[in-house]
């Protein structure tokens, strides 16, 4: 009877035969995310039919204004506590639409992260890991485009609305890259073609005959994901009317708040409706490191005023089981206030949120001290978080993908998922 191979021994087959693979026809084929375990694992995940929403708080939102206060200490702030509809919670006064929909959310208050600068922080936020010469690690838009999304739908599977992140669909390959809208939801001038139907299917036909011609002689990737990412913008033309949302902002105005990110949150309710699986929403101006009190005066109430009124519209369309609302920065704010009256950047211990799909509701997870200098209890780092945010979404985080040859796991590998906040 053959001895069963060791760890050490599959793994070394399993490299040898990508191996192989990268050198069949004497040059490398690039392997966009994996030939292996990766496609039958996005088919499971794609049974679940999970969609996410991120609300990106560009700059990185204070926590003392608005889930972690710290009223009469000298790091609290001018602010003042409100209740909420969980027993024993309370929000910052500057929320008073989502204190009364806390029953549907799950705050962190014990986030602590590694990047403390934006460049850095807003590339770990968005992919859960650090920056490496060697590996373009995917964010977490084109990870649920691929293991929620559709292939077969006309939809882009990730889109942006006037937010930040820029490390796309890294080792995904391009058919996951963000679709980005202009900061009103507006779409790219590219987006519609100012030929006439008969013309543009003429020129598509020659182009077709001159690319097929091409690619039979020419059996490099690239030249595939070209194709394919030509035809994804022409089956886009198949469905622009699901980004024709001007009747439906001036239905929905008042009860989303008229605002640009009131705006942001209604569209990205209804690209989830129609299909899309991961929209991604921004809003700028957090980094207050002057004038932090007036800044998030201004900031917080229209975007919570749309946060609240997205969480009831999905509610009221039967989508917000099914869907993942994520609230977050790259990184918290200092609990010292400086002579500017600002608050500089922290990652020792900061705040972030979700509601909906997966998670439970009218929950606050950790605990910073009385200071918030640190986190005293139930730490979540970078890892956990996007660990757990996969897991409630359906998505094995241990997944691989490739670089190379080398397999990449969806979240980092020192990881815990934080079961406590899962259904």
């Amino acid at each position: 009877m053959p001895k069963p191979c060791s760890s050490h021994e599959h793994l070394s087959r399993r490299s040898l035969l990508k191996g192989s693979l990268a050198t069949v026809g004497g040059g490398t084929v690039m392997n966009w995310g994996g030939l292996f375990n990766s496609d039958a694992f996005a088919s499971e995940a794609k049974k679940n039919n999970k969609r996410c929403i991120l609300i990106w708080l560009n700059g990185g939102c204070s926590q003392f204004e608005t889930f972690d206060m710290k009223v009469g200490r000298s790091t609290g702030g001018p602010f003042r506590e409100i209740s909420t509809n969980v027993a024993g919670t309370r929000v910052c006064e500057l929320m008073p639409q989502i204190s009364q929909r806390m029953d549907k959310l799950t705050v962190i208050r014990s986030m602590r992260t590694t990047e403390i600068d934006h460049p850095q922080g807003i590339y770990s936020m968005h992919t859960g890991w650090s920056k490496s010469a060697d590996t373009r690690f995917p964010e977490i838009g084109a990870i649920v485009a691929k293991y929620c999304g559709s292939a077969e739908s006309d939809l882009p599977n990730f889109v942006k609305i006037s937010s930040q992140g820029n490390a796309g669909s890294g080792i995904l390959g391009p058919q996951y890259q963000p679709f980005n809208l202009g900061r009103d939801g507006d779409l790219p001038t590219f987006s519609k073609s100012r030929l006439t139907p008969e013309l543009e299917s003429r020129r598509h036909s020659l182009r077709d005959f001159v690319e097929s011609t091409y690619a039979e002689n020419h059996l490099a990737e690239p030249v595939r994901m070209h194709r394919e990412a030509y035809d994804r913008a022409r089956r886009l033309n198949n469905v622009l009317s699901a980004f024709e949302l001007e009747e439906e902002w001036e239905k929905y105005r008042d009860k989303y708040g008229n605002s640009n990110i009131g705006r942001r949150m209604m569209i990205a309710a209804r690209l989830v409706e129609a299909g899309v699986a991961f929209v991604e929403v921004g809003q700028s101006g957090y980094d207050t490191h002057a004038d932090n009190f007036e800044g998030h005066k201004s900031l917080i109430p229209p975007m919570e005023h749309g946060w609240a009124a997205m969480l009831d519209d999905l509610e009221d369309r039967g989508l917000l089981d099914d869907t993942l609302v994520v609230w977050m920065g790259e990184i918290g704010r200092t609990p010292r206030i400086n002579n500017r009256s600002g608050r500089d950047h922290y990652v020792r211990s900061w705040s972030t949120a979700l509601a909906g799909g997966g998670v439970k509701g009218g929950l606050v997870y950790g605990e910073s001290d009385e200071d918030g200098v640190d986190v005293i209890s139930d730490k979540v780092t970078e890892a956990d978080f996007f660990a757990t945010i996969y897991t409630a979404l359906g998505i094995d985080p241990t997944t691989e993908n490739y670089s190379g040859v080398r397999p990449i796991p969806l979240a980092q590998f020192e990881h815990r998922v934080v079961k406590e906040i899962l259904i």
